[in-house]
């Protein structure tokens, strides 16, 4: 007898992709993050080109020079005027859950370019496995201990009316929002996985650092 309970593997197509750009980028002097040259392409660009091949769809989130993300081919929406300006990650979580067309959506941000290739497939393996209701990558930091990743986050769409009552009471933290449903940390310190992936270049000087890794 076939066991009802076994899902079919979550399929990319039901997954879009928010590429978070809408920050203001104060520890790299107020420029915008997301078309900042790395290795002479965007960031944002590199990580939608880096993206692509692992979800359905993508959109960006952006605040200011909208028309240069346009050009890169995909939807772009500003921060939902819910949160007002500049509200940080979660008013981009907002955003994408609010234009959101399909079952699953996934946050990325604009300025981590060596994510992996496989991100969006173990999130999504382990989402299915535990039944929750974020999947958020983990990672080694500095330190070289992992340590939760929050903006790499797969979610179900469903979570938009959580994320709106957390956002009216004033809540801006987004591991203060997920902790309020059932988490399951997917580890990146594998053998064979880069422990520099989730490295994410917050001044110019990073931004360098990370390039030079690539050349």
């Amino acid at each position: 007898m076939e066991n009802e309970d076994i899902k079919p593997p979550m399929h990319i197509e039901a997954i879009t992709a928010v590429i978070l750009a809408g920050g203001r980028g104060s520890r790299m002097g107020g420029v915008d993050k997301g078309l900042q040259n790395f290795n002479g392409v965007p960031l944002a660009l590199h990580t939608l080109l880096r993206l692509s091949p692992q979800v359905g769809d993508v959109m960006i989130n952006a605040n200011r020079n909208l028309a240069a993300y346009e050009s890169f081919g995909v939807p772009v929406w500003p921060d939902s005027t819910s949160m007002g300006d500049f509200a940080g990650p979660l008013a981009g979580f907002m955003t994408g859950l609010e234009r959101c067309e399909t079952p699953y959506l996934l946050t990325v941000p604009c300025d981590t370019p060596l994510f992996p290739h496989d991100l969006v497939a173990r999130l999504a393996d382990a989402l299915e496995e535990q039944s929750a209701d974020f999947a958020v990558a983990s990672a080694p930091e500095e330190d070289g201990q992992s340590h939760p990743q929050p903006v790499f986050c797969l979610m179900g769409t469903h979570m938009l009316e959580s994320l709106h009552r957390f956002t009216q009471g004033g809540g801006r933290k987004i591991d203060a929002w997920t902790a309020q449903h059932t988490v399951v940390h997917v580890p990146f310190n594998l053998p064979g996985d880069d422990a520099k992936a989730f490295f994410n270049a917050n001044t110019l000087a990073e931004l360098h650092q990370l390039e030079s890794r690539t050349s």
